[in-house]
């Protein structure tokens, strides 16, 4: 292995090492306890490394964001991917998006709620982004509808989803009834 080989390895890991340990501080005490400098302490390097991979704390919101889309992207098709029919698919989606968001709130925070300077819904928008969208749009788009656009209805199905989840997590919704939710989303939107 070359010596600049090996640097780039070394990079990709102090990488790896500061979005970890961003999601792991913010999904212990909260975004608001991520800061450079406590990142460097707690990875034991100076706050000038941190700077020579991201520029501050939005692209390390972006990087933890990008993560969880990847994430998120793959939970959801696992479990659709073991459910037999529309339904079945639909109501698993549902599931694992919510316990997505319930398990992980801070990348979920990263992903919708902050600003991480990332582009949705536009060209250049992240490829992770792109793939949670399209893990979504896989599923949904055999329920839409006869005229209905299959995007529309994902962004409309996704906009319920995101709505339960936030509200849900913030108390304004009872947390029992969630299964119930998702069964009346099913039932009502998809029709099935």
């Amino acid at each position: 292995m070359s010596v600049q080989e090996r640097k780039q390895r070394e990079r990709a890991e102090r990488e790896r090492l500061i979005v970890a340990t961003a999601r792991e501080l913010a999904e212990q005490q909260g975004w608001d306890a991520v800061t450079t400098r406590r990142l460097a302490e707690r990875i034991e390097y100076s706050q000038p490394v941190l700077y020579s991979h991201f520029r501050g704390k939005r692209e390390i919101i972006g990087a933890v964001a990008l993560q969880g889309a990847s994430e998120m992207a793959a939970a959801m098709r696992a479990a659709t991917a073991a459910a037999d029919g529309p339904r079945a698919r639909v109501t698993a989606l549902a599931r694992a998006y919510l316990a997505f968001a319930e398990r992980h709130p801070a990348v979920y925070d990263a992903l919708f709620q902050l600003d991480g300077g990332l582009a949705y819904a536009q060209e250049d928008t992240p490829e992770p982004l792109k793939d949670a969208f399209a893990a979504l749009l896989e599923c949904l788009s055999e329920v839409a509808g006869d005229g209905v656009r299959p995007e529309l209805f994902t962004e409309t199905f996704w906009a319920c989803l995101h709505g339960l989840a936030t509200l849900t997590r913030a108390g304004r919704l009872p947390p029992q009834d969630t299964e119930r939710r998702t069964e009346l989303l099913v039932d009502r939107l998809a029709m099935l």
